[in-house]
C-alpha cells in the first residue's frame, strides 16, 4: 500500500527497494511540490541505483541509507523511473 504523507505545501512518499520498487506506482497531485525517499534494503545488484530522465534525477541508494528526490510536479502525466539496469521500473502518476 502506497503511504503518501500530505501536508499544506509538501507530498511525501517512501519507496522501499528489494527485488523492485515498493510501491512501484506513486500517485501524486498536481501543483504541490513532492519528494519520494528511496530506501534500498537489500544488496541486490542493479537497484544500488535510481533514475529518472523524465524526473531529473539519479541517485545511488547505499544499503538502508534512505536517499530523498525532489519531483517536478507542474506538469500532469505519467513518468518512469527504473533502477541502474532498467530491468525494475516503476512510476509517477501527477494528477
Amino acid at each position: 500500500m502506497e503511504e503518501l504523507i500530505m501536508s499544506e505545501n509538501k507530498q511525501t512518499v517512501n519507496v522501499t527497494v528489494a527485488g523492485g520498487y515498493e510501491p512501484s506506482v506513486i500517485k501524486l497531485k498536481k501543483g504541490i511540490p513532492a519528494e519520494i525517499n528511496f530506501k534500498r534494503t537489500n544488496d541486490q545488484g542493479c537497484l544500488d541505483v535510481v533514475h529518472s530522465n523524465e524526473l531529473g534525477f539519479s541517485e545511488k541508494l547505499p544499503i538502508n541509507v534512505t536517499k530523498t528526490v525532489q519531483v517536478p510536479t507542474d506538469k500532469s502525466g505519467e513518468f518512469g523511473f527504473s533502477c541502474g539496469m532498467d530491468m525494475f521500473k516503476g512510476k509517477v502518476e501527477v494528477e
